[in-house]
């Protein structure tokens, strides 16, 4: 039976500002808890304000492991004034632009997840480019541009520790069902191409894919 989180930490998720379905939340959440089984870190690409982190931390605590959280926390293209999903209770009044840091703190510290998580401030390709941990878990959930969601994957993918998941957001295959284009669809077919991943499991929009084999970086 797959694991599920607590009630709290449910209704924390379900609190949280975000935008992903409880259906795709529950998938994500036994997914982070095989993975950390493996006992090491769990790393999120794209954390906006918390609401996914909630359930990988949360996964990450029972296994005695850490969940990294990778964003410039100045929003996703989508994100943006104008666009349909822009929030305006996320920007910084005093500069004019998107500040989503203080919200996802906010989350956290609600979740009572604080000490499981470390939040990196910054953005995907450049902490990318300075990592050299396995890693028993990769969630890409950043930008939904075939730039960004390509760099995320190229940037992350060789990182997935042998036996490790890669999970991908918002993969749709049918362009009458995209919202914001089908960049992460992209890059999940790469990494089925790619002949190092496996997928194991997908609930509506969301991926699992198992590393089974070698991953070349910057290609597949």
């Amino acid at each position: 039976m797959a694991a599920e989180p607590a009630p709290d930490i449910l209704d924390a998720f379900e609190a949280a500002k975000g935008f992903m379905p409880v259906k795709e939340g529950l998938a994500l959440y036994a997914a982070a808890a095989e993975a950390a089984a493996l006992g090491l870190p769990l790393l999120e690409v794209g954390t906006y304000c918390g609401r996914s982190t909630i359930l990988l931390a949360d996964a990450a605590r029972a296994a005695g492991v850490s969940v990294i959280t990778v964003d410039h926390h100045r929003g996703s293209e989508e994100q943006q004034p104008g666009w349909d999903y822009h929030d305006p209770d996320t920007v910084d009044p005093s500069i004019g632009r998107m500040d989503t840091l203080p919200t996802f703190r906010r989350t956290l510290h609600r979740a009572g997840l604080e000490d499981h998580v470390i939040a990196v401030v910054g953005r995907s390709p450049q902490v990318a480019a300075l990592w050299n941990t396995p890693l028993a878990l990769v969630f890409i959930d950043g930008g939904h541009t075939d730039e960004h969601a390509g760099a995320d994957y190229e940037g992350w993918a060789p990182h997935v520790a042998e036996g490790g998941l890669l999970v991908i957001h918002d993969v749709f295959p049918d362009p009458v069902d995209e919202w914001t284009g089908q960049a992460p669809y992209r890059i999940y077919l790469r990494a089925l191409a790619s002949g190092a991943f496996t997928e194991i499991s997908a609930t509506d929009s969301l991926r699992v894919l198992r590393r089974t084999g070698a991953v070349t970086p910057g290609r597949g």
